[in-house]
């Protein structure tokens, strides 16, 4: 069966994300930890994408990214991974392949969305069981998006831009939206979109094939 083709779209944001082979460990270490991150702010700004939000778990990556130029989202994938699997491999004196396959990837259409992909992102550890809270877990953007600290490789998206005439009510008002229930239709129709890998958007009939996505008010910040 010919594989499906990525849908992908210069300006738009991508949702990525790469599973290590068979399940296997990705990060056995925080300098692992670093080391990818390292290479993933050089790997950006080689090949021209905006990195929004990311989570990196035990074994596999999330990442919310925004491509500049066509096709570099996969250059930037083919890029990280053949550097990283190369120090992995040399770390831990090992051979062979780390990634399962493909990388899977899923337009995000309509900005109202974004965030939705943000939150799915960060609250990743929570879901999985490794904190109660997505500050208590290092290896993710929550830090800088919702507490300000700096990260190189993160850089807001216009929607989250949007949420506050400045870093401080940005912050809070992410925080809010963050910590609020996020319905479990939302996440069953981004793992969706994830798998099949289609946008995850508005369909033509005016029906959402994606998530419904409500920001929290501005009230009170």
């Amino acid at each position: 069966m010919p594989r499906r083709p990525r849908v992908s779209a210069p300006g738009l944001p991508l949702h990525l994300v790469q599973r290590g082979n068979d399940r296997q460990c990705c990060f056995r270490s925080d300098a692992d930890c670093f080391r990818y991150l390292s290479m993933l702010r050089r790997a950006a700004s080689l090949t021209g994408c905006v990195l929004h939000a990311y989570v990196l778990m035990s074994n596999h990556v999330h990442l919310l990214l925004t491509p500049q130029t066509a096709g570099a989202a996969s250059r930037l994938m083919q890029h990280l991974g053949r550097r990283y699997v190369r120090y992995f491999n040399d770390a831990h004196v090992r051979s062979g392949t780390l990634w399962e396959g493909r990388f899977h990837a899923s337009l995000v259409g309509d900005d109202a969305y974004v965030l939705a992909c943000y939150r799915y992102i960060e609250l990743n550890p929570v879901r999985a069981g490794m904190g109660d809270h997505p500050a208590r877990y290092r290896w993710s953007s929550y830090a800088c998006n919702a507490l300000g600290m700096r990260a190189g490789e993160v850089v807001p998206h216009a929607t989250y831009i949007a949420l506050g005439p400045d870093a401080s009510a940005r912050q809070q008002r992410y925080v809010s939206f963050v910590e609020s229930t996020m319905p479990e239709g939302q996440i069953g129709e981004i793992r969706r979109s994830l798998q099949r890998q289609r946008p995850l958007t508005k369909a033509k009939n005016g029906s959402e094939s994606g998530v419904r996505v409500l920001l929290p008010s501005a009230k009170g910040l």
